[in-house]
């Protein structure tokens, strides 16, 4: 077994890792009005460290969704989260020249990550040559998850129904979108006339990829109900697998934070799947080892009391 195959391995099987995280670190992002500010966690030790790039949902910043980086950094994984533009940590008023391009500015932020990982990595003491660059994933939630999943393949359609630019990024090789946003065609007037970002096509979203979506998720932008969350599972093509969770609605238990205000949902026990199942595919979207993935999926599914359902295709 390789070294990085033993690091990783060693992560998996054993206890969680003592995290190290430094924020913030800031990139030079010329045009964008403000330079782009990220976290950066990874484990203390290890080396072949595949790398995460995750993109808040609205409002957020780098600070949140500790539930699912900690975790992951403590399973052997580089975790960037950088602080997009919409975050209320900002404070940029909606009057803003920017606002209009802020869905455009987000992936330009998840890019700009990619493009930096070297400034990235020599900013955090004793990181350097630890990180595996041919392992990439990226994840995100809500509108993080929309800005994610562009990266994968997904596009936005123009006002003439047609997809618009390609914004895939080949080195991105998996992702885990939470709570993504469906299909346009049911979007209530509001959303419709200001969210043009929010009609997508997942015609050509080709790169693996995990889907969660919450059974009672119920958004005031659709006039559809939850199962237009499992849209972007049912309209894309290639490996994907679509976790359908019981009860939750679009914090999922409550990924955002502990006991932050806008869970409506709050449970430990969901968040910790998501955190198994999230990690676990990771392992075999990155590597190839499927047998945690499949070991995580069969105890769901022999689970007397299962928190929700996975299917794959």
């Amino acid at each position: 077994m390789s070294e990085t195959k033993t690091a990783n391995a060693q992560q998996t099987a054993g206890a969680p890792a003592t995290v190290i995280s430094a924020r913030p670190v800031v990139l030079s992002a010329p045009g964008r009005g403000d330079d782009l500010q990220v976290r950066v966690s990874a484990p203390a030790t290890g080396t072949g460290l595949p790398v995460i790039v995750f993109s808040h949902g609205f409002g957020w910043s780098m600070d949140g969704y500790a539930p699912l980086a900690d975790f992951w950094a403590a399973h052997g994984f580089m975790v960037i989260q950088p602080t997009h533009l919409d975050s209320r940590t900002l404070g940029i008023p909606a009057e803003d020249p920017r606002t209009p391009r802020i869905w455009r500015l987000r992936i330009e932020d998840l890019t700009r990550v990619l493009d930096e990982l070297d400034v990235l990595e020599a900013s955090v003491p004793g990181l350097a040559g630890r990180l595996d660059r041919d392992r990439v994933a990226v994840a995100g939630h809500s509108w993080g998850a929309q800005s994610a999943s562009t990266l994968l393949g997904a596009r936005v359609l123009d006002s003439d129904g047609k997809p618009g630019e390609d914004m895939s990024d080949p080195r991105v090789k998996a992702g885990v979108l939470l709570a993504l946003t469906g299909l346009g065609d049911d979007l209530v007037p509001f959303a419709a006339e200001h969210f043009p970002f929010m009609k997508p096509s997942f015609d050509t979203m080709t790169t693996p990829a995990l889907i969660v979506a919450g059974d009672k998720d119920q958004s005031h932008l659709s006039t559809r109900g939850p199962d237009w969350f499992t849209d972007p599972y049912t309209y894309s093509p290639g490996s994907k697998s679509l976790l359908t969770l019981f009860d939750a609605e679009h914090s999922l238990g409550g990924i955002p934070g502990h006991e932050v205000a806008e869970t409506t949902d709050a449970s430990p026990a969901r968040v910790a799947l998501i955190q198994r199942l999230t990690t676990a595919y990771l392992r075999s979207a990155l590597y190839g080892e499927a047998a945690a993935w499949k070991a995580a999926a069969t105890a769901l599914e022999e689970d007397p009391n299962p928190l929700g359902t996975l299917q794959s295709k």
